[in-house]
């Protein structure tokens, strides 16, 4: 897994800083004050950063952006890196700043001098978060280089602060990781083995295999991977940190590792993207991963099916109709509509073994969310006041967009069917919506249910606040977040 680059806090020790080789960040207020650490660097400069921060250029620069001195006489650092930061700045500023030090970092040690900054451990995830490069399938992979110090005024409180943050950005990096893998490389096979690896964090894990789910009756799950040589599988992911006998939240995560579409064919323009349809199941990792790594006090179970969608002699087609584990027949009318067919089985078990509190499901499902809500926000569909207010509290709160989605009778009677109880489509119109109410469908009475269609915004073509281009990671910090807020016993 791609590893978070090496860091510390420190004490300040403006000493210590003609001397550091590699770069150098301040931050410096809008009104263009300079604290211990600022005055430092701008009389060993000879006073080059008042002017840098004198000039129209920084005046006109926004809370979080970065101006860069290089070359800067009297110090060894190959470039300063000037950030404008209000002293009160609220946390996403914060993290705004790290990222923008990410981008400029590339190999150098960097010493951050964040002796007046607010909330240095915020500065450093946005940091962390963003100093990423999936680089596994390079020959020549970059060598991870260089580390960064963090010196401010209280450095034993910043890292405690930072530590959550930084169990939040190690499971979106275990998210990215598994979104960014080529499917010949992360098979069903694969992605069971690296989940079954977290076991060393304290997680319980098992792998189901496909005797074991003919067995448990999951039809519509199987028959989604009947076509693949791949065999499908469904990993069981449980984190006990919460008081014994407490409801555990459940997750349910989609993980087609590569869909082609099925007998529907998918055209090939674009195919090659498919291979992160099995986002849900990566940010469902990543959540426990994160929760495992703080030692959350929280009971969450997290469960993923694991199937890829292959055109063959022995693939689903379009007409059949298929028995779930719940026992309702669904007529397959589009083999490309496989998410919910495998996500319904998962649902249903989750229910059945686990009786959770509330039960969460993650998707990369249809195109037609991106239609409705492009890159910027994830479609939320809930049953549940509540439970939908606190996640979408969440998701503003880690600045992750989400925006709430209708569900109603008008839209689940587009999935009648004349053979069978019900189409695995509704039709063009709604088409993220009538998804949702197949879901629906599998979501037993009385248990609070969030459906999440991140087919926008977990992987995506250009860079993000902190985020390069590729998968993002969303949804880690949201789930998280809401854990810590709402699941979290003492």
């Amino acid at each position: 897994m791609t590893a978070l680059t090496p860091f510390e806090f420190a004490e300040t020790d403006i000493d210590a800083i003609a001397g550091h080789k590699g770069r150098i960040a301040v931050f410096v207020d809008p009104e263009g004050r300079l604290d211990a650490g600022a005055r430092r660097v701008n009389k060993l400069t000879r006073g080059a950063l008042a002017r840098l921060v004198e000039a129209e250029g920084f005046a006109k620069s926004k809370p979080g952006d970065a101006q860069v001195l290089a070359y800067p006489a009297g110090l060894a650092a190959d470039a300063v890196d000037v950030v404008h930061l209000p002293r009160k700045t609220d946390k996403a500023a914060a993290r705004k700043a790290g990222a923008s030090l990410a981008k400029s970092r590339k190999k150098a040690d960097v010493l951050l001098l964040a002796g007046g900054v607010r909330h240095p451990a915020e500065v450093a995830y946005g940091l962390m978060m963003r100093d990423y490069a999936y680089e596994d399938q390079k020959s020549e992979p970059k060598e991870r280089a260089g580390a960064v110090t963090v010196m401010c005024s209280k450095p034993d409180d910043a890292r405690s602060a930072a530590a959550p943050l930084m169990a939040v950005a190690e499971g979106a990096f275990m998210t990215r990781d598994l979104i960014n893998a080529p499917a010949n490389v992360l098979t069903t096979t694969e992605f069971a083995n690296q989940l079954a690896e977290m076991k060393a964090l304290g997680l319980k894990v098992e792998v189901l295999d496909e005797d074991e789910l003919a067995k448990l009756g999951m039809r519509t799950l199987l028959c989604v991977g009947q076509g693949s040589d791949s065999p499908s599988k469904v990993v069981v992911m449980r984190w006990d940190g919460g008081t014994k006998g407490t409801a555990p939240l459940a997750l349910v995560g989609k993980g087609v590792v590569f869909d082609t579409g099925g007998i529907s064919l998918k055209p090939g323009a674009g195919m090659e993207d498919m291979t992160m349809d099995m986002g849900g199941a990566g940010v469902v990792a990543g959540v426990m991963r994160a929760l495992a790594q703080r030692k959350a006090k929280a009971n969450v179970v997290g469960l993923v099916g694991l199937v890829e969608n292959m055109p063959s002699g022995n693939a689903v087609r379009p007409g059949d109709v298929i028995r779930s584990m719940k026992g309702d027949t669904v007529e397959v009318i589009n083999t490309d509509a496989e998410g919910r067919l495998v996500l319904c089985d998962v649902m249903w078990y989750a229910q059945d073994r686990f009786e959770p509190a509330a039960m969460i499901d993650l998707a990369t499902l249809t195109g037609a969310i991106i239609v409705g809500l492009g890159h910027e926000n994830a479609g939320v569909f809930s049953n549940d006041d509540a439970l939908c207010n606190a996640f979408l509290k969440a998701a503003k709160t880690e600045g992750e967009g989400a925006w709430r989605m209708p569900l109603g009778q008008a839209y689940d009677d587009l999935l009648k069917s004349r053979i069978a109880d019900m189409k695995n489509i509704g039709g063009r119109a709604a088409g993220s919506v009538t998804a949702a109410q197949f879901l629906q469908r599998f979501v037993k009475d009385g248990v609070p249910w969030i459906h999440l269609d991140i087919a926008g915004v977990a992987s995506v073509k250009s860079e993000t606040a902190l985020a390069p281009a590729g998968a993002t990671g969303w949804g880690v910090a949201a789930l998280n977040r809401l854990v810590a807020d709402k699941f979290e016993t003492d």
